[in-house]
């Protein structure tokens, strides 16, 4: 068991960190782009090209201004750290949730309020994966591309569909150790999900 869940963790992670690099690209990439909006309107107000047009034209020639395709590159990149985010949220329930009612009940309770999520949890999750799968078969087939950068809209559902399954495994397991913590009666990775006992 230590073996399983030391694997899971580290894909949970690992899955995690590739999320947390896109979403840190997705940031800076937005910050240099309204900037580079901010430049742009500055170098083609009238102040600007009254006072230096040529420089003004030049620095615009070199491409200063916001990132073309932008918003489509946020929202892409958005919904895969999202999935990707998943896995470890997961495994370390860190979902979010309401003691106020489960603080006063019993251990044993407790085992099988967890299992129960983790049960909802995986329903939910597996049918998100399905529909991914279903979504990007469906674009694959019409070909429908982004409108600014003409990417194939398949290839986000493809990432998030992978996040996504990566994700069903990491459920799978969970409802697995939830089940031998309600039938055993003794919690085997805890509440937290972060080690075994």
């Amino acid at each position: 068991m230590k073996i399983m869940h030391a694997f899971m963790m580290a894909a949970s992670r690992g899955l995690a960190m590739i999320g947390g690099i896109v979403l840190s690209v997705v940031i800076l990439m937005t910050c240099v782009s309204i900037l580079g909006r901010h430049f742009s309107s500055a170098l083609n107000s009238d102040m600007m090209q009254t006072v230096a047009p040529g420089v003004a034209t030049w620095l615009l020639g070199l491409g200063i201004g916001p990132i073309y395709g932008d918003y489509e590159l946020t929202e892409l990149g958005m919904g895969f750290a999202i999935f990707c985010f998943l896995p470890l949220c997961q495994i370390t329930s860190g979902h979010a949730r309401v003691d106020i009612f489960t603080a006063f009940l019993r251990d044993t309770t407790n085992r099988w309020l967890r299992l129960v999520i983790e049960v909802i949890f995986l329903a939910a999750i597996a049918l998100i994966a399905w529909r991914l799968s279903v979504g990007m078969t469906s674009r694959m087939r019409s070909g429908q591309t982004t409108y600014l950068l003409e990417w194939p809209v398949w290839w986000p559902y493809a990432a998030c569909m992978a996040a996504a399954s990566v994700a069903v495994i990491v459920a799978v397991y969970m409802v697995y150790v939830r089940m031998l913590e309600a039938f055993g009666g003794k919690d085997i990775i805890g509440e937290s999900g972060e080690g075994e006992h």
